[in-house]
C-alpha cells in the first residue's frame, strides 16, 4: 500500500508493539503528529512539559516494563533537549528509540531555521543513529533501530527524519517482527568449565550483581546460582532488585556509599564473581586496592567491559541469563559455613543506622517501604536521597528501582516515574527527590495532572544541594559555595498551582499520615519533607580511597 513517511513511522511503531510514546511537537515533526492523530486509539501520546521530560519518561517506561521506550521531538532545540535523556539511557544501557524530525533534505547543512546536526551531536551517546534521506528506506531503518536498541547490550538509538521525507510517499509492506534471540554464540564450554573450577576451588566467594542481571531477566537463574555457590551477595546501584534485598545472603550495596559488610567482604574474599556489572569507579574506589585478595570472574554480554576498569582472571561473554543457566547445570553444591558466618557477623557488627528521633531521609525511605510493603516502583533523582533510597528500601524484584546510575542526572526521576506509571498502571510509583533535583524538572507535575498520572512525588527538602554540601563539609573545609537553597520557593503552593495536591511535613508522624493519604488519593501529589541541612549519607568512602576504608560518623568522632 502507498503511505507517506509519517504514516510509515506510525505503522512501524505499531509493528513493534509500541502502545505509548512521549513527546513534544513542533514544526518539523508536524506531519508525524498529524499521522499520530489518526491512530490515537492505538498509540497513546503523553505530552510532556519539556522534551527532556519525554526522554526520561521513555527511559522510565523502558526500565519498568522491559520494552523499548519511544520519545518524539522536533528539530533544533527540540532535538537537543533530548540529549541529556539519551545520554542517561546510554550510560545505563536502557533501550529507547528517539525519533526527531529535521529541516528538509535540501536545507540540511545550510544553517536553516531550527536546523541542528542531531545525529552528529548524539553519536557518542547512542548505540547507533540514522538520518533517513530516502523515504523508501524509512521502514527498514525504523525496524533496524528497534532491533539495535533491544539486541545484546541494550541502549538508545536515534532516527532523524527530514520533514520532506515525512511527506513523500512510497510502497509500505507490513512485516511481522521477530524479536532477537539471546546472545549465546560466544559462550564456550571451555569458558564455562574454567569458571566452574574457579568457583569450586574458592573458599571465600562473593557475588557482585550489576544492572545486566536485570536487563537480561536473570533473577531466577541468579537465585539458583547464589544457592549453589553458597556465597554472600552485594550489588551496584543499577543491580538493585535482581537479587532480593530481603534475602539473608544479601549484604547491601558495594562502593562509595555501600555497607561496611559488603566493602569489607569483597576486600577479603578469594573469588569475586561479577555478574552484569562494569566496575564503575563509585564501586571500586582505588582500583589498585580493589578486591586485592581475590581472583575475579566476570560475566558480561559486552566484551568491551572485560579488563576495562579492573584486570580480571577469567571472563565469560554472553547473555547473563543463559550463562547462569548453563553454569547451574555444571556446578556441584558448594558449602562455605565459616565464610558465611563471618559475613553474618559483619552484618551484626556494621548495620545501617540513622538518627531516629526526628524526620530524616532514611526514615522517610523506610516508611515508604513499610507503607508500600516493598511492592512499589521507586524512581529517584541524584544525590543523598538517591543513596538513602538504595540503602533503606529493600528492593525484592527487578525493574523496581529507576535511577540514573552512570550519568547521575539530576531531574531524571519525575519524568521516569511518569513513564513507569504509564507502563505499569497497577503499581504504586514514587519519585524520591531532593529539593535541588526537583527544581530542575518539576514542571512535569503539570504533565502528571494533565494526563491524570497518579505519581507520588516525595521531596526530601534540606534547603541545600545535600550531596555536594556533604563533600564540602568533609573535603572542602566547609566552604559552602553555591549550595544553599534557603530561598522562598514553596513546593506546596507550586503543586497546587499545577493542579496537584501539596502537603508539607516536618515530623515523622506527619509524613506517615501524608504518605498514607497519598496512596489513597490516587492523584498526583507532592509531599514536601523538611529535614536538617547537615544530615549525611553513611557510610562513605572518600574519593580515590580503597573501599575497605569506609567510614561513618562514629569513625570521624574517634579520629
Amino acid at each position: 500500500m502507498q503511505l507517506n513517511g509519517s504514516e510509515i513511522v506510525i505503522e512501524c511503531l505499531k509493528e513493534q508493539g509500541v502502545d505509548t510514546v512521549f513527546g513534544y511537537p513542533g514544526g518539523a515533526i508536524l506531519n508525524v503528529y498529524d499521522a499520530l492523530y489518526q491512530h490515537s486509539n492505538e498509540i497513546r501520546h503523553i505530552l510532556t512539559s519539556h522534551e527532556q521530560g519525554a526522554a526520561h519518561a521513555a527511559d522510565g517506561y523502558a526500565r519498568a516494563t522491559g520494552k523499548v521506550g519511544v520519545c518524539l521531538a522536533t528539530s533544533g532545540p527540540g532535538a537537543t533537549n533530548l540529549v541529556t535523556g539519551i545520554a542517561t539511557a546510554y550510560m545505563d544501557s536502557i533501550p529507547i528509540v528517539a525519533i526527531t524530525c529535521n529541516v528538509g533534505v535540501a536545507l540540511l547543512g545550510k544553517d536553516s531555521f531550527q536546523e541542528i546536526d542531531i545525529a552528529g551531536i548524539t553519536m557518542p551517546i547512542t548505540k547507533h543513529n540514522f538520518i533517513v534521506k530516502d523515504v523508501e528506506k524509512l521502514a527498514e531503518t525504523i525496524r533496524k533501530a528497534f532491533r539495535i536498541a533491544r539486541t545484546g547490550r541494550p541502549g538508545p538509538v536515534l532516527i532523524d527524519i527530514p520533514k520532506d521525507i515525512t511527506a513523500k510517499e512510497t510502497e509500505y509492506i507490513p512485516e511481522k517482527i521477530d524479536f532477537p534471540e539471546r546472545k549465546t554464540e560466544s559462550i564456550t564450554e571451555k569458558a564455562l568449565e574454567q569458571a566452574v573450577r574457579m568457583i569450586e576451588e574458592s573458599k571465600k566467594p562473593y557475588i557482585f550483581v550489576g544492572g545486566g542481571a536485570i536487563l537480561s531477566g536473570a533473577s531466577r537463574e541468579l537465585m539458583d546460582f547464589v544457592n549453589k555457590v553458597d556465597a554472600p551477595v552485594t550489588d551496584s546501584l543499577m543491580g538493585k532488585g535482581a537479587f532480593p534485598g530481603t534475602d539473608s545472603r544479601y549484604t547491601g550495596m558495594i562502593g562509595m556509599h555501600g555497607t561496611k559488610t559488603a566493602n569489607y567482604g569483597v576486600s577479603e574474599c578469594d573469588l569475586l564473581i561479577t555478574v552484569g556489572a562494569r566496575f564503575d569507579d563509585r564501586v571500586t574506589g582505588d582500583t589498585k586496592k580493589f578486591a586485592m585478595n581475590a581472583k575475579i570472574l566476570q560475566i558480561d554480554i559486552d566484551p568491551a567491559e572485560m579488563n576495562k576498569n579492573i584486570i580480571i582472571d577469567h571472563g565469560i561473554i554472553g547473555d547473563l541469563k543463559e550463562v547462569l543457566k548453563r553454569l547451574n547445570t555444571k556446578l556441584t553444591q558448594q558449602k562455605h559455613p565459616e565464610w558465611m558466618a563471618k559475613i553474618a557477623d559483619y552484618q551484626k557488627q556494621y548495620p545501617l543506622k540513622y538518627e531516629d528521633s526526628r524526620l530524616t531521609g532514611p526514615y522517610i525511605v523506610g516508611e515508604i517501604y513499610r507503607c508500600t510493603k516493598g511492592e512499589a516502583i521507586i524512581a529517584t533523582e541524584v544525590g543523598q536521597h538517591q543513596m538513602w533510597a538504595a540503602q533503606y528500601y529493600k528492593f525484592r524484584e527487578p525493574r523496581t528501582l529507576l535511577t540514573s546510575g552512570g550519568l547521575g542526572t539530576m531531574g531524571y526521576g519525575l519524568g521516569a516515574s511518569l513513564g513507569a506509571k504509564v507502563g505499569c498502571p497497577e503499581k504504586t510509583v514514587v519519585n524520591i527527590a531532593g529539593d535541588g533535583c526537583f527544581r530542575m524538572n518539576m514542571n512535569e507535575i503539570a504533565t502528571a495532572v494533565r494526563h491524570q498520572i497518579p505519581v507520588i512525588q516525595v521531596v526530601i527538602n534540606n534547603h541545600v544541594l545535600g550531596m555536594v554540601r556533604q563533600w564540602q563539609d568533609l573535603f572542602y573545609h566547609q566552604h559552602y559555595s553555591q549550595t544553599i537553597l534557603n530561598d522562598a520557593v514553596d513546593f506546596v503552593k507550586f503543586a497546587e498551582a499545577m493542579g496537584a495536591e501539596g502537603i508539607r511535613v516536618t515530623t515523622k508522624e506527619e509524613f506517615s499520615e501524608a504518605f498514607t493519604k497519598a496512596m489513597e488519593l490516587r492523584k498526583p501529589i507532592v509531599i514536601d519533607c523538611q529535614i536538617d541541612q547537615d544530615d549525611k549519607v553513611w557510610p562513605m568512602v572518600a574519593p580515590g580511597a580503597a573501599i575497605d576504608e569506609a567510614f561513618d560518623e562514629m569513625d570521624l568522632s574517634k579520629s
